[in-house]
């Protein structure tokens, strides 16, 4: 259908739009060329034409000149020799001598031009008649003019005198009345050749002036060819790239000849889809890349306020381990303390066992209450071991912290919570050691009766006074673990901060792409194209909460000591 479209468009642009420049070109300037030879071969035949007949009237006149002159030259020579007949009689040889050498001077001239005549080229029927006629008058006449001379030369005057009066005119005027015919003759010819030239001169300036009306009608033909075969595509065409370069792709393409130009102008047209084509693809991709770094940007930011705020609560944990290693060491001072205290109550009651061998009732009692405290202190043996347990989930959750930090609160909460057990329990052992101090001073006199139950009385605090140094033991080894635990979350916080950093780096940078990517649509949105206008967006912009939460204060933790 396209290809349809395009022949048929083709079509309507003519005949001339079809053929190439260059056989177009050829055909106008061989016109042209030929036009001008002929012009200028016609022209030169006239001008030769014309030439030839002004040598021929040239000729004549040369000829008829000499004619002319061969009687002047007789006449001379007649007077010359009438002077050197009166030389001689009043005895002036000299000039009589030279009268005859200049007599005999023109007499030769008179042949020399008659015989130019009777030797030219060009000769009718009715010229030679007239010449057989006027070379017998000339022979004539020069031969009468022999004894003339001769007369001179003798210095016989009365004789000249005579034979001119007698013989030379009477011969001059028969060769006059001949020469007058031929001369009338050469005159005529000589002006139907010179009439000739004329017309033939007055052809070749008519043939040159209608090749220069052809010229010239050729000359508006070819302008008005040129004007619709080359200058008005070439016009259309700077048109199209003047709106191509201003940004304008939405000029319709136009049917093209199959001429250069047309050829030009179906280029340009196929540059200009192929830059629209090239032009919408980087719009949307530029679209595409702006829409992402603004999102890139928006993530940013988030992701830059949720590390602040992981910051701060890595910071609140850090705080909080700080005061729960305050608390576990306070701890593990109060149970060295108790354990010193137990190994002298084992000293006393060592000492005291004779003293209390009457209280056997008490000291079951006293036993009683010393199963009790191994169970609590099973259970704080128990609660010491899964703090340790999750101490080490607290690393690895640290390890874990940076993707989320909310895994540090609930270990530390499960820390709180079993360190409250780990209290509870103290008290408990506390108010049970209470209980056997009152027991004991209600059994001390009968201390001497129970003196056999001492010895196991004394066995038994023994085993408090060990199960007393364990405990010290595993709240020292607690509180290293908190100790590195701290360590861990403090590392942490340095790299919670150095991620801090980068995600602000990561978020400029962001930005600064997202700028470019603006003006990167910006640029592309200068071009217009068929079915699309320019689109310029506002830059997408978030503000991230710097909100960060408080850190946490001990007086808010409730954390006891036993």
């Amino acid at each position: 259908m396209d290809n349809t479209t395009s022949m048929q468009a083709q079509h309507k642009l003519g005949f001339l739009h079809q053929i190439r420049l260059v056989p177009l070109f050829s055909s106008i300037l061989g016109g042209i060329l030929l036009l001008f030879a002929l012009s200028s071969g016609l022209a030169s035949y006239f001008l030769m034409q014309a030439d030839r007949d002004q040598r021929d009237v040239t000729d004549e006149i040369q000829v008829r000149m000499g004619l002319s002159n061969s009687s002047n030259h007789l006449r001379t020579a007649r007077i010359n020799m009438i002077h050197a007949g009166a030389a001689s009689r009043i005895a002036e040889m000299d000039d009589m001598k030279a009268n005859i050498a200049e007599a005999e001077k023109r007499i030769k001239q008179s042949q020399d031009g008659f015989n130019a005549y009777m030797s030219r080229a060009v000769k009718t029927s009715a010229d030679e008649a007239l010449d057989a006629e006027l070379s017998a008058s000339f022979k004539a006449y020069t031969d009468g003019l022999q004894p003339m001379l001769k007369y001179a030369k003798n210095g016989m005057f009365e004789a000249i005198i005579n034979h001119e009066n007698e013989q030379a005119r009477p011969l001059d005027s028969a060769y006059n009345k001949v020469l007058l015919k031929a001369i009338d003759i050469r005159t005529t010819r000589a002006n139907q050749l010179s009439e000739q030239a004329h017309q033939r001169t007055q052809l070749g300036m008519a043939f040159m002036l209608g090749a220069f009306v052809l010229a010239l009608a050729l000359t508006v033909m070819t302008f008005i060819v040129l004007r619709r075969t080359v200058i008005h595509p070439l016009l259309r065409a700077a048109q199209r790239i003047e709106q191509i370069s201003a940004g304008d792709l939405t000029m319709p393409e136009e049917p093209t000849g199959r001429s250069e130009i047309g050829r030009l102008s179906r280029h340009l047209q196929t540059m200009q889809r192929s830059l629209g084509t090239t032009v919408g693809t980087v719009r949307q991709g530029a679209e595409e890349i702006y829409r992402g770094t603004s999102e890139i940007s928006a993530g940013n930011t988030d992701l830059s306020s949720r590390t602040e705020q992981q910051a701060a609560a890595i910071e609140q944990t850090a705080a909080s381990m700080e005061e729960l290693t305050a608390t576990v060491k306070q701890n593990a001072d109060n149970a060295h303390h108790a354990s010193k205290l137990a190994e002298d109550a084992s000293g006393k009651a060592s000492r005291g066992g004779q003293m209390v061998s009457g209280v056997v009732k008490t000291m079951g009692n006293i036993s009683t209450s010393s199963k009790k405290i191994s169970e609590i202190t099973a259970v704080i043996n128990s609660i010491a071991f899964q703090t340790n347990i999750l101490a080490l989930n607290a690393a690895v959750e640290a390890a874990r912290a940076g993707e989320q930090g909310r895994g540090f609160a609930v270990v530390a909460s499960e820390v709180r919570t079993l360190a409250s057990r780990s209290a509870q329990a103290a008290k408990e052992i506390e108010g049970l050691i209470s209980e056997s101090v009152r027991l004991i001073d209600q059994g001390s006199g009968e201390v001497v009766a129970a003196g056999n139950t001492m010895t196991d009385i004394v066995d038994a605090v023994k085993r408090v006074t060990d199960i007393m140094l364990e405990i010290a033991a595993a709240s020292d080894e607690q509180s290293r673990g908190i100790v590195q635990v701290s360590q861990a979350i403090s590392e942490m916080d340095k790299v919670t901060q150095q991620n801090a950093s980068l995600v602000e780096e990561a978020s400029a940078a962001a930005a600064s792409l997202e700028e470019q990517a603006a003006r990167l649509t910006e640029a592309v949105g200068t071009f217009r194209l068929t079915g699309t206008s320019a689109i310029k967006r506002a830059p997408v912009t978030t503000k991230p909460d710097h909100s960060r939460p408080q850190a946490a204060t001990a007086s808010g933790d409730n954390w006891e000591t036993f």
